[in-house]
């Protein structure tokens, strides 16, 4: 897609004597063959300048010389001051030299500049710091001293796994010591901002890739410490012969990046927490037994998505694909309405994509998953939510006292109705009095 609002920007600035430049992740996807998700432009006028030019701009760092122009990131070449909270300078400088520009910039990958008028050109690439060469040799390289890279915003650390992750590539190693050195300095980070990178690793491409990262730069045990203690806890062989859940875990998050549609944060979390039950549960009776996995994970569930801030909506579908994986097990088992009942779960289509991750990641037996996804797809709506053929009130006018047992009634009523036992309002009433005896006189 053409860059067409980054272009006339740039245009605009031109015409008026001002440097502009295409900068950052949309040159580094261009060089890769990649679309890029949308393009900034870095430029020497300030955001006074800018504001003039474009009066309609939005304020969304002015401070540190960054507007937005019509959807567009404008920033100012600057060079940063101090930093003293592990996120942002105390100030900084602008600049008119470009390169002074990039050489404040996290990776390599990520510092290099491109004409716009020249965007197909991609033999116009200015490289200042040996970006080009780690693209073709496929390194994530920190600009500069890494430690210092690392020490002015401590999720870079993150963010070097994130692109590692989604690219294929590899870590540079000095890049990565400084990592390990300072990987503690992660837990000093908001937890909507980890939580935010931790989504973009598990969905962006390279999940099994990026967790291993994780764990080999030690940032596993500072963010997910639940999930860093799935390793050598061991499986029994004849349900799990891939290994122990760290293996099975990462043999989920690669068959994520397999699916044919991105999976959603929901989803990805799922994947990485549905055993995190089992190291608290780990015990050998007959065999090795992971009695009350769920509920315990159900527990440490919610308290990690408590600590990183998930959204309501996503912390419910979450704790729903936790506590209910287990249940397919049983599936050929269940009462027609118990099944019924499971089909119509809220994001059920992502219930069953679990489980078919957990099946070829162990076993590799998906009858239960084939029964359910049949059914899931055959049924209507109607079927698995049928119009009630009683309410209270109806209840009521039979003679019925309110109380608790009205739930289990109505309850009673809608499995019938859903194994298509009964179909009016006559054979419902019929049914009640069966169950629970004829309505009892008032005194």
């Amino acid at each position: 897609m053409p860059p067409n609002k980054a272009l006339d920007i740039a245009a605009q600035l031109t015409c008026r004597g001002y440097q502009a430049w295409l900068v950052g992740g949309c040159v580094r996807d261009l060089v890769l063959g990649r679309e890029p998700k949308d393009y900034d432009v870095s430029t020497d006028a300030t955001p006074g300048e800018l504001l003039r030019i474009f009066p309609k701009a939005d304020l969304v760092g002015a401070q540190f010389g960054v507007v937005l122009v019509n959807g567009v990131e404008v920033a100012t070449f600057r060079s940063d001051l101090a930093y003293r909270d592990g996120r942002h300078p105390e100030g900084v400088r602008f600049e008119t030299d470009p390169r002074r520009d990039v050489l404040r910039r996290d990776f390599t990958i990520n510092a290099l500049l491109l004409p716009p008028e020249s965007w197909r050109d991609l033999s116009q690439v200015v490289d200042h710091v040996g970006g080009l060469a780690d693209l073709q040799a496929g390194i994530i390289r920190a600009i500069g001293e890494p430690e210092r890279r690392f020490e002015e915003d401590h999720l870079r650390m993150l963010r070097a796994v994130r692109f590692a992750a989604r690219f294929g590539f590899s870590i540079e190693p000095h890049t990565l010591g400084a990592i390990r050195k300072l990987h503690a300095s992660i837990r000093c980070i908001a937890a909507e901002r980890v939580r935010d990178e931790l989504i973009r690793i598990l969905t962006e491409g390279g999940a099994r890739r990026g967790f291993e990262l994780l764990n080999e730069s030690m940032l596993l045990g500072d963010i997910l410490p639940e999930v860093a203690a799935m390793q050598g806890v061991a499986q029994p062989p004849e349900f799990h012969p891939e290994g122990d859940v760290w293996t099975h875990t990462l043999l989920m998050l690669e068959g994520l990046d397999k699916s044919a549609t991105r999976p959603t944060a929901a989803l990805a979390m799922g994947v990485l927490l549905h055993d995190v039950g089992k190291p608290g549960t780990f015990r050998i009776a007959e065999r090795i037994r992971f009695d009350g996995h769920v509920e315990l994970g159900e527990t440490l569930g919610s308290a990690i998505l408590d600590r990183l801030r998930f959204s309501n909506d996503d912390r419910a579908q979450i704790l729903a694909l936790i506590g209910n994986h287990m249940r397919f097990a049983h599936v050929h088992k269940m009462r027609e309405s118990t099944r019924k009942r499971f089909l119509r779960m809220p994001g059920f289509a992502e219930h069953l994509e679990l489980h078919r991750l957990d099946c070829l990641s162990s076993f590799g037996d998906l009858s239960n998953y084939q029964l359910m996804r049949e059914q899931f797809e055959r049924l209507e709506p109607e079927q698995l939510r049928p119009k009630p053929l009683l309410s209270g009130n109806d209840l009521i006018a039979a003679g019925y006292h309110p109380g608790p047992a009205f739930s289990k009634m109505l309850e009673a009523v809608e499995d019938a109705q859903l194994e298509s036992r009964i179909s009016d309002k006559e054979t419902a009433l019929a049914l009640i009095e069966a169950a629970f005896g004829p309505p009892q006189p008032s005194h």
